[in-house]
């Protein structure tokens, strides 16, 4: 099913490349920020006299890795998942549904095309390997010294935007400055808090002067993940980045913009100067000739088209679809391929979203009594074909999940906290989801839980059997963005209605700008949507469950803790990946308890159909499909297959 923001990986920091980037709007920016990995003091890899600790104690290196080593030392010849031998050419299509209005992805207006960030770079990337290590990209090393109190980038002479100028130091300096004046407020504000001063020091040596009390290892990867953009073309436009448009500046990437029909195509092409083709970190990558993305209003026209050939990659969202749809005629005929591949990334924690804004979702009670209504057993196997897991942690199937009663260092965590929190958190099972029979889609006992938690809170039923309190009526709406999401949540809603009377709970789909806009202007009572968690957590929790978050698009219940908030702190102050995890299950712990998502149901794997003409590395690497990164172009296949008349 249709998920919210993409989820936080290591790859976060590397180009737009996979499916999971499409669409991602003017929010794309914090989300990626929101979400890094922290980044280790600890230096990573072997460190040699030559290029490691020169004798002045200050660390040179081409990379970092959290809380351990970089797997890559720095004269590798490949990422170790990818096929260095991929042929270039030819072209992948996707699709994407709704409309555009702009290609600036960080604009806080409008609705950005579907991979619009695809061209920009950043001194540090990541790969699909490793959760949390950085390397050297725009830049050839970096070096800080033992206090980490700065950190300074030698960037690469040789590196240069799509319109063939060279890419310096000012242009950095530069990027980040706009970002603090014209981002997000919620960049900015975390931004001023880590980094005092950026500043040239030559043509391409850049330094980063941390603020006093700055973490580190968050200053270090804001620093290292800030996009790159062209001063010169900014001064000459005198564009705004918080503004929509369809002239952007040149990125340094792989991709460049090739064409656009606006709400209907958008087709990048692969830039045969890019600078950077021939580095380690890049060989066998970006593949494609050109990257072609239809767009669609309607899901099912787009199912119809990708049948007809209109398109050729399709990653599956739908439960309904992959179990009962896929048997047409190109997918018998061996034209389409239908896999499942494997997912080693977090599922995002999504699920029914309370809006704690909202004065009648404050009580617990009333959370935990809507929670009931949710039946997953019998909506797993009737309406999604038994496919899907039912979500428990904000930090599914990970070390970071909580399980069972708290001990050791978890425990030790929400003792810290114990004037805070319900003593029962220190002693009872960390809360599961509730048990519901799949025989039957209404659990009467569910009911009779769900009343005597409303009438507990004040609401008790009227004459009508509607539930009321103070002389209002119990009643909300659920807000989705897809077709899809109705059919499955429409079940939950008539529950809803059995436990608060006729006519008190309804279900809203609006169009992808209605929506967007009010998402962001938090715009509704419950909502289809969650947050996107990293395998390794620090400053980013912030704005997903801190009190600076409240008024946060990444924060999309409005949730507030200050036990959560103290956790936090010992999350970013942790040196080691023991004491972050154990502090992360603690927050694991307290956020189940209060309920503020109605937790629905997760896919391991990644559902897709192709035609037989792309090839991917098997094994894939956990961390990434990357359709659009590493996969690589049959020719030969491709010839035989439209010969056949397989596509268009």
């Amino acid at each position: 099913m249709p998920g919210p923001r993409r989820r936080a990986t290591a790859l976060a920091l590397a180009p737009a490349l996979d499916m999971r980037w499409a669409g991602l709007g003017a929010l794309a920016l914090a989300a990626t920020l929101a979400a890094w990995p922290a980044l280790s003091q600890d230096v990573a890899g072997d460190v040699t006299a030559a290029a490691g600790v020169e004798a002045q104690g200050v660390t040179v290196s081409h990379g970092y890795s959290t809380f351990g080593d970089l797997k890559y030392p720095a004269d590798f010849q490949h990422l170790d998942y990818v096929n260095p031998e991929a042929p270039k050419g030819g072209e992948i299509s996707i699709w994407a549904q709704g409309t555009f209005d702009t290609f600036n992805p960080y604009s806080r207006e409008g609705r950005a095309a579907a991979l619009s960030n695809i061209g920009y770079e950043s001194l540090l990337t990541g790969t699909a390997d490793e959760v949390s290590s950085l390397y050297c990209l725009l830049c050839e090393t970096l070096e800080y010294p033992e206090d980490r109190s700065w950190i300074t980038f030698h960037m690469r002479p040789e590196a240069h935007f799509s319109d063939g100028t060279p890419i310096t130091a000012e242009d950095v300096v530069f990027s980040h400055n706009l970002l603090v004046e014209q981002g997000l407020p919620s960049y900015a504000a975390i931004a001023k808090t880590l980094i005092a001063k950026v500043e040239a020091l030559d043509e391409h040596t850049v330094k980063w002067t941390l603020a006093e009390g700055a973490e580190p290892r968050d200053a270090f990867s804001l620093a290292g993940g800030t996009p790159v953009w062209s001063k010169a073309w900014f001064d000459k436009t005198g564009s705004r980045l918080d503004k929509t448009s369809y002239d952007i500046s040149p990125g340094s990437g792989p991709y460049v913009l090739d064409s656009y029909d606006v709400n209907r195509r958008v087709v990048y092409r692969r830039d045969p100067n890019y600078w950077g083709q021939d580095l380690p970190i890049n060989v066998g990558r970006y593949n494609f000739d050109r990257i072609r993305v239809e767009y669609f209003a309607d899901t099912d026209v787009a199912f119809e088209a990708f049948k007809a050939g209109e398109y050729t990659f399709r990653q599956e969202n739908s439960s309904l679809v992959w179990a009962t749809r896929y048997d047409f005629p190109s997918l018998s005929k061996g034209w389409v391929l239908k896999e499942e591949l494997p997912n080693g990334n977090l599922p995002p924690a999504v699920g029914v979203v309370f809006n704690l804004r909202d004065a009648k979702f404050q009580d617990l009670r009333v959370r935990q009594a809507l929670a009931l209504m949710f039946n997953f057993a019998w909506t797993n196997e009737t309406l999604q074909y038994g496919l899907f897991q039912q979500r428990e942690s904000f930090w599914q199937n990970s070390e970071l999940q909580a399980r069972g009663v708290p001990e050791g260092k978890e425990l030790d965590y929400l003792q810290s906290v114990a004037d805070l929190v319900d003593p029962a958190i220190l002693t009872e099972p960390v809360t599961v989801p509730h048990e519901s029979s799949a025989e039957s889609q209404f659990d009467r006992g569910n009911l009779r839980q769900a009343l005597r938690l409303m009438e507990e809170a004040g609401w008790t039923p009227d004459d009508t059997g509607h539930l009321v309190k103070d002389g209002q009526r119990f009643s909300l709406e659920i807000m989705l963005n897809a077709p899809s999401l109705e059919r499955v949540l429409t079940p939950y809603a008539d529950n809803l209605r059995r436990l608060l009377g006729d006519g008190t709970v309804s279900i809203e789909v609006v169009d992808p700008a209605q929506y967007t806009d009010r998402e962001r202007n938090f715009d509704w009572e419950m909502i289809y949507d969650g947050y996107d968690n990293s395998l390794e957590e620090s400053l980013g929790l912030q704005q997903r469950y801190g009190s600076q978050g409240v008024g946060d698009v990444f924060n999309p219940a409005g949730y507030s803790s200050p036990a959560v908030d103290k956790l936090i702190g010992e999350v970013v102050a942790a040196q080691s990946y023991d004491d972050m995890a154990a502090a992360v299950r603690a927050i694991d712990r307290i956020i189940r308890r209060e309920m503020i998502v109605v937790p629905t149901w997760y896919n391991p794997n990644y559902w897709v159909a192709y035609y037989d003409m792309y090839r991917h590395p098997d094994p894939l690497p956990p961390y990434a499909l990357g359709s659009l990164d590493f996969w690589w172009f049959d020719a030969d296949k491709a010839a035989e297959l439209r010969s056949a008349g397989a596509f268009k």
